[in-house]
């Protein structure tokens, strides 16, 4: 544990194992927000219309590392979007692209541009089977879609109804369990035999369900999956905080231009991005555990997808400084998580 009155941290670069970046001009602002923060990313494939081929992917590769400032070091972990008539072939062509580093399960419906998502996974066995052959990770938004299972529950469904049958058919897929927000996931991660990891998201970690109502409906902490109860908030801690190697970071970042959250009808999704990496160190401070932040950010990750893990180190330092309240994103702005308030550390 390191001593309470450390105030300068410095830890091996993170990687960043879910970012949602966007299209078109708007990666002119999320780009270069992400490749201050983290060496690589695995990006969303949840664009209109989705990636679903290693074509596609390379293309949206182009585009992001175009959208990067001179001298800037990004590397975009590219993934394909699977639907019911995502084929074997693709997996192969995906495998062999070199590029592509993951498929990206959306149950139809569950979640932000997810209407292409899968139906049933009956109708995705073959190419399930590739993925386990080629080693290529399925990437999981784990949630039923059931409208009679409470919203709060989904995500403890999912694991009975989809993800246990899933493992038992499929032994030697891997799996990623994204952006857990349960104590029920938490514990099945941790001790599920096979090949399985979670991402952590940093406000799935500082924040309970009680935020999103805090003088007001508040749409900036409006994310899929939604908040959960303390008690939840408070297992996600012990995970990540313990050497247990199948959780990693991953921000779930996924920015909405200020008018699209703040409607009627408000979109799903927390931008961290700008300053994910504070968040994190924010959440592990609570618990006086800052000493397990590196194995969480910058190795546990690596480690799963067999990547090397980064050679550079940042630097984070204790110094009080005030979120925007507001960023670019294209002609637009976005709201950021936590926007105003300020934070206790400061990437250098």
């Amino acid at each position: 544990m390191l001593p309470q009155e450390t105030r300068i941290l410095t830890i091996v670069q993170p990687d960043d194992w879910h970012l949602h970046l966007r299209d078109g001009d708007v990666l002119n602002s999320t780009v270069p927000q992400a490749a201050k923060q983290f060496k690589r990313a695995i990006i969303m494939p949840n664009l209109r219309p989705p990636i679903t081929t290693t074509e596609q992917a390379a293309q949206y590769r182009q585009r992001i590392l175009d959208s990067l400032p001179e001298n800037a070091e990004f590397e975009p972990l590219m993934t394909l979007y699977l639907t019911d008539n995502t084929r074997p072939a693709e997996i192969r062509r995906a495998k062999e692209s070199g590029i592509v580093h993951g498929v990206k399960l959306y149950p139809a419906g569950a979640t932000t541009n997810s209407d292409a998502g899968v139906t049933s996974l009956d109708n995705c066995i073959e190419t399930l089977e590739e993925m386990q052959k080629q080693g290529i990770p399925l990437l999981m938004h784990g949630e039923v879609t059931d409208p009679d299972v409470d919203i709060f529950d989904r995500e403890a469904v999912f694991i009975d109804k989809v993800l246990v049958p899933l493992r038992k058919k499929l032994p030697d897929l891997k799996i990623v369990f994204e952006h857990i927000t349960t104590k029920t996931a938490a514990q099945y991660v941790a001790t599920a035999e096979g090949y399985i990891g979670a991402t952590v998201t940093p406000h799935h970690l500082l924040f309970n369900r009680n935020s999103l109502f805090v003088g007001g409906i508040r749409p900036h902490y409006y994310c899929l999956p939604v908040l959960k109860r303390e008690e939840n908030r408070q297992a996600l801690l012990k995970a990540v905080s313990h050497k247990n190697t199948r959780f990693f970071a991953g921000t779930d970042s996924a920015p909405h231009a200020r008018h699209t959250k703040e409607s009627t009808c408000g979109c799903a999704g927390c931008y961290t991005a700008s300053h994910a990496l504070e968040l994190y160190v924010q959440a592990f401070e609570e618990i006086g555990e800052l000493d397990k932040l590196e194995w969480f950010t910058s190795i546990n990750g690596p480690k799963f997808y067999n990547l090397s893990v980064n050679r550079n180190k940042v630097t984070l330092i204790k110094e009080k400084w005030q979120i925007p309240e507001e960023l670019p994103f294209g002609e637009n702005k976005v709201v950021p998580l936590m926007a105003g308030e300020f934070l206790q550390w400061k990437l250098g």
